[in-house]
C-alpha cells in the first residue's frame, strides 16, 4: 500500500487577467481542487503528521514576456492557496505559496530556495506528493530528481482528473529537451542558470525570424 504523502507540492497552470481582475485558469483551479480532495481523503493522516503542509507554486506563468506580474495576492500560488483556505484545508495542514516562478523548474527550485520544503527528508515511507495533470507528472518527476534528489517511491503522483489539452507529442519533446539540456546539473542554482541561458538563446533565434 502506498503511504500517504502529507507534504504536497501543487503545480499551477495559469492565471487569467480580465476586466474583473485576476483569476485561476480552469486547469489551475482543477489542480488546487485535486490537492483539496487528496487532503480530505486522507484527513486522519494529515492531522496526525508533524509538518503536514501543502505548497502552491506559481507567479504568472503565461503572462506576456516583459509584462508586470499580478499584484500581491493575485499571483498563481496565492490564488490557489486562497481556494484551499476557503475549502478549510488550513485545518489539516500548513498552507504556503511560492509566487516567483514562471516554469516547472522554477516551481521546484524557488520552493527549495524559499525553504518551503524544509524538514525531514522525503523517503518511500514519507513521500512527497506531486499534484498536477497526468501528462505533466513525468517531467515533474525528472526535474524533482534534479532539484530535490528524489525519485521512485519517494515521490507520489496526485493526478488531476479532467481534460487539459496538451498535445502528447509536444510534451514528449519538452521532456526530451529537458533531459538533454540539464544533463549533469544537480543544484537549483545551476539549473536556473541553464534555463535562463536557454531562454536567452531562444529569444535571439526568435528575433532573427521577426526581422
Amino acid at each position: 500500500m502506498t503511504p500517504t504523502a502529507t507534504v504536497l507540492l501543487v503545480f499551477g497552470r495559469g492565471v487569467v487577467a480580465d476586466d474583473d481582475g485576476y483569476r485561476l485558469s480552469a486547469e489551475s483551479a482543477a489542480r488546487a481542487r485535486a490537492a483539496i480532495g487528496y487532503v480530505h481523503a486522507h484527513a486522519a493522516e494529515f492531522r496526525r503528521a508533524a509538518g503536514a503542509r501543502v505548497v502552491f507554486t506559481g507567479g504568472w506563468p503565461h503572462g506576456p514576456a516583459g509584462a508586470p506580474g499580478p499584484p500581491a495576492g493575485c499571483r498563481e500560488g496565492e490564488l490557489m492557496l486562497a481556494l484551499a483556505r476557503a475549502a478549510g484545508l488550513d485545518g489539516y495542514a500548513r498552507l504556503h505559496a511560492e509566487t516567483r516562478s514562471r516554469t516547472t523548474l522554477q516551481n521546484l527550485a524557488h520552493t527549495v530556495q524559499d525553504g518551503l520544503l524544509a524538514g525531514p527528508a522525503h523517503t518511500p515511507a514519507r513521500p512527497l506528493g506531486l499534484v498536477s495533470h497526468p501528462w505533466h507528472l513525468p517531467r515533474i518527476r525528472f526535474l524533482a530528481g534534479k532539484v530535490l534528489g528524489l525519485s521512485g517511491a519517494a515521490l507520489v503522483d496526485v493526478p488531476v482528473t479532467g481534460p487539459d489539452p496538451v498535445p502528447a507529442g509536444r510534451e514528449r519533446a519538452t521532456r526530451a529537451v529537458s533531459r538533454l539540456c540539464y544533463l549533469g546539473l544537480r543544484t537549483p542554482e545551476s539549473l536556473l542558470r541553464r534555463e535562463r541561458g536557454l531562454a536567452r538563446s531562444a529569444e535571439r533565434v526568435a528575433g532573427l525570424f521577426r526581422r
